[in-house]
This record gives structure tokens, sequence and C-alpha cells, in this order.
């Protein structure tokens, strides 16, 4: 990896209006393209002085304080660009949107540092993408799983990416996602509540937690039809937040694990043969970064799952 500048320097002075705030949160109000995360790795990393004195992301500032911040080069990845077919089905100045298929990893990551939906983008669309989440991750603001098909949004820019983080954060992105589910769910809807974290008996899967551990989870679900000979149910899931693996670790709660999950299934065996979980991220809605338009698309279900369906019809 290699960086092309030196360290860019901010300076400014604490108003009277924002006497008393978090710095991270006043440094993130002032700038376009720096996430509040990111604004809090500068602070953890020694980057960031009130007063010329180092300070903690919860430290708060007053009025007169001098705030400085050393911004370090943008780093250049060492991934290979690759000429991966990519299935786009939104395109514009700030944002794509990509129906990623099964199999397909999102970013570099140990083991997978070739032929990821990153490796596809930057051949795609060369230094174009927001450089935010590091390194390995650039444009990518949020993830699917390598086996979950479906709609992602990547992000040209800094500044579309931070608009679209922000719309994470808040949970105004419309996520809507279709299922296949073991067992016949009874109610024709219903939400799932229950915080996500780690799993003591096993560091790689994700459980429901009591409510003082893990993060806040809401699955909202609805029947699309149900199976009764195969004791399946086809759902879609609205997701109100957005943990990791959480409509897995959701419906395998409440006693419906999804087909082919075999992190999740609780012991189900599928009787398809079948690559993860069938799971797929059908339709995506957010606030335009720039127009301030709201954009909803729709990504079709993978032949895969159409052909489940039609078995299972």
């Amino acid at each position: 990896m290699s960086n092309n500048s030196e360290n860019k320097e901010m300076k400014f002075i604490v108003s009277e209006e924002n006497d008393g705030e978090r710095v991270d949160k006043l440094i993130s109000s002032l700038s376009d393209s720096m996430s509040r995360s990111y604004i809090q790795k500068l602070i953890k990393d020694n980057l960031v002085w009130v007063n010329d004195k180092k300070v903690k992301p919860s430290s708060s500032v007053s009025e007169g304080d001098e705030v400085k911040l050393l911004i370090p080069p943008s780093v250049i990845p060492d991934i290979v660009p690759q000429n991966i077919p990519l299935d786009i089905i939104y395109e514009d100045s700030d944002v794509l949107v990509i129906n990623k298929p099964k199999g397909m990893v999102v970013h570099p990551a140990p083991g997978h540092y070739e032929n990821t939906l990153v490796n596809g983008i930057m051949y795609y669309l060369g230094d174009k993408l927001s450089g935010i989440n590091g390194v390995m991750r650039p444009g990518i603001v949020h993830r699917i799983d390598m086996d979950t098909t479906g709609s992602i949004i990547v992000c040209k820019n800094d500044i579309a990416h931070r608009s679209i983080a922000d719309q994470l954060k808040v949970h105004s992105i419309n996520r809507i996602y279709h299922a296949i589910c073991y067992g016949i769910i009874k109610d024709d809807e219903g939400t799932v509540v229950g915080n996500i974290g780690r799993s003591a008996a096993d560091r790689k899967k994700m459980t429901v937690v009591s409510d003082d551990k893990g993060k806040e989870a809401i699955t909202h679900y609805k029947v699309l039809k149900r199976f009764e000979k195969d004791k399946f149910t086809y759902i879609e899931c609205k997701l109100e937040t957005g943990r990791t693996h959480q409509i897995r670790v959701h419906m395998s709660h409440i006693g419906h694990p999804l087909l082919g999950d075999e992190v999740y299934g609780s012991g189900h065996k599928s009787k398809f043969k079948l690559q993860g979980q069938t799971l797929h991220a059908k339709t995506l809605g957010f606030i335009q970064p720039t127009t301030g338009e709201y954009i909803e698309t729709d990504a079709p279900l993978p032949e895969y799952f159409s052909h489940l369906l039609e078995i299972l019809s």
C-alpha cells in the first residue's frame, strides 16, 4: 500500500453555539467528507488536539477552544481491479446499487483477496470510490453475507458515503429481504425484538442476548406464502436495525431458521442442494445524497430462489 500526499491539517476555534459539545460530534458537523466513526478513529490515533492537548471522543469543548486535527493522506490499496461482471440495477453520480450474486464476498479479507465485489467495482469505477471505510473497503458503507444475494449500495465519493452512513444510522433506509424458512409460521406478520451479540459458546456466531448486552435489533416479518406439505414459509423481512446476521439470528431465535442456513439452522438438514441460506436483499430505498430524492430499487430474485419457490408450490 502507498500514499501520495502529506497529512492535511485542519484548525478552527469553537464558537459560542458549540460550547459544551462533544469534540467528535462537532468535527463531524463541520466536515462533509468525514464520518463520525472515522473522526473517532483519528482521535484514538492521537491525531486530534484541543488547545494542544490530546482528547477522547467523548471529550467536550468550550467556546474559544482551538481544535486541531491531522488527516492522514488517502491510502492507495494494493487491491487488484478485476473485470468481474456486475449486475448494476441503479447508478448515478454518487452511488451504485448492485445485485450481488451468491458466493461473492463483499470486500477483501484474509482468505478472500480476489474475486470480491470491491475487486469488481475498482475495475468498473477506478479511483471513483469513497475512502471513509478504509483501505480494504473503498466505496462500501454496508455489507451482506457471502451467501446472501441482492442489493448493496456502493458510494462513489465521501460525501455520498457519509449521507448513506447517516441514513443507516438512523434506520431510515428501507431494506426489505425475502427468505424461505423452516416450519409454518402461524401469524401473518410479526416483529422479533432481541439484542444481538457474540455467542459465548462460539465467537464466530451471533445470538440473541439479554437487554443489557449486545446491540438493539428489530426485525419485522410478513408471511408471503405457506407451503403446508413441505413445512416451509416464504417471508418478507423488513429491517428496522442492521446487525450482523440479524435476520438469520432472529428467525432461528423464534424457531424458524432459514432454509440452507448451516450456521443457525439448529440441526435442520436441507433436502435441497443449496449454497448457504435462502436470503435475498430485494428492496432498497434511500435518499439520494445530492438531490434529496427518494430512490427505491428492486433486485429480482436469483434463479435458484425462484426455482425453489416453483418446486415448493
